[in-house]
């Protein structure tokens, strides 16, 4: 079974990534674990770090539409743009959604891939 396509739904606490070919549905959730330091008193490096588990949970995938909230979403795009710049072309798109069921998220990314394989001019491959 090949699964070429991947959407990850990302918000600042959990990240739901499904990976899909033409009949199967693979799910991975990765969950931050809040830690705040002393050092630190913030976030932040726990926010980099759920970051970085939710690129590792995406190694390997060809093609991935990230959606979420906005603040999410641009959150996300900019950790991805500073810290994983090899994971950057792969993702073809993020798309702003109010937290849609697993199947919403398919359908949406499933439509947005015949987008833009036809644009890419690659073959339809669900």
């Amino acid at each position: 079974m090949s699964l070429y396509h991947a959407v990850a739904f990302v918000d600042h606490h959990a990240a739901e990534i499904l990976q899909f070919g033409s009949d199967a549905v693979v799910e991975r959730k990765v969950h931050e674990h809040r830690k705040l330091t002393r050092q630190h008193h913030s976030g932040v490096r726990t926010e980099h770090e759920f970051f970085g588990h939710v690129c590792d949970a995406l190694d390997g995938i060809a093609e991935v539409l990230v959606a979420g909230g906005h603040m999410g979403l641009a959150d996300f795009r900019h950790y991805v743009d500073q810290h994983r710049p090899m994971l950057a072309p792969r993702i073809v798109g993020y798309e702003v959604v109010d937290h849609p069921s697993e199947n919403q998220l398919v359908a949406l990314a499933r439509k947005h891939f015949v987008r833009y394989d036809q644009f890419v001019g690659m073959p339809a491959r669900h």
